[in-house]
């Protein structure tokens, strides 16, 4: 596969760039990340986090980010592309998942505030390294500041009951106990595209690795889409091409054997 035209790589982060077992991103990847970053190459984190929990890599910095799965897409200099969950539809959500006994964490660009606490929420922000913050401004939120994601504990079977009546927002998920819900018009495939346009750049220059159900639009969306080893078996079944799990720094050797970066 030639990939002498890649311009901008797009990069989910959990389970892509940090092993989810050890919670950290592997010297050689780091080292890829630093060697593409070299030649020029624009380099992307695209990922269900918020901003305040994308993790800094020491002496390595992204160029742009497409946080909350696409909803939320900025550079150093501006915001490339935002779109919120209306407040109706965020309020409706947070009474669906009461219905079902599920407490939800919502995300704004500067805060997450939560209502309440249970197992896979719980275990959902330990993957990242977080902790559920349960505030007493969650309701103060969820009425006046926009709320571009809401993370919820969750089985597939539950997916009907959250989304309810909600016209303007949709599931997408990476883990079987959880889902993040975003607005309608959002997903990682269309900050892909906002991404390009900003950068004035062809779905042909562009490069993709991911390992979760959340990437699959954003896999299809570029001239090149990698899962990883270790990725469900629905985007695989998408990707273009299938690199070595994380736990073997799977990007770093896919990255040598494609001559995008030299050992």
């Amino acid at each position: 596969m030639n990939l002498d035209n890649i311009k901008i790589i797009f990069f989910d982060i959990d389970g892509t760039l940090i092993d989810i077992q050890k919670k950290r991103i592997s010297e050689k990847t780091l080292k890829a990340l630093t060697k593409l970053k070299e030649r020029n190459i624009i380099l992307c984190l695209s990922t269900g986090r918020s901003p305040i929990t994308v993790p800094h890599f020491e002496g390595w910095e992204a160029d742009v980010f497409l946080t909350f799965n696409g909803s939320y897409c900025y550079n150093r200099q501006q915001v490339i592309y935002k779109t919120p969950i209306p407040t109706e539809d965020a309020k409706l959500i947070v009474r669906n998942a009461a219905s079902i006994n599920r407490p939800v964490s919502i995300a704004t660009t500067k805060k997450l505030a939560a209502n309440g606490r249970d197992k896979d929420l719980v275990d959902y922000f330990a993957l990242a390294k977080l902790e559920v913050d349960v505030s007493e401004k969650f309701d103060k939120m969820i009425e006046g500041e926009e709320v571009y994601q809401i993370m919820c504990g969750g089985c597939e079977s539950e997916y009907p009951a959250l989304l309810r009546d909600v016209k303007n927002a949709k599931i997408t998920a990476w883990w079987d106990r959880a889902v993040d819900i975003i607005p309608a018009n959002g997903g990682k495939g269309i900050g892909v595209e906002k991404v390009l346009a900003h950068y004035h750049l062809q779905k042909s220059e562009a490069l993709a690795f991911g390992d979760g159900n959340n990437d699959i639009d954003m896999i299809q969306t570029v001239g090149v889409g990698v899962a990883m080893a270790n990725a469900s078996d629905s985007l695989k079944a998408v990707a273009d091409d299938i690199c070595g799990s994380v736990a073997d720094d799977g990007i770093y050797h896919y990255c040598v054997e494609h001559g995008l970066i030299v050992e």
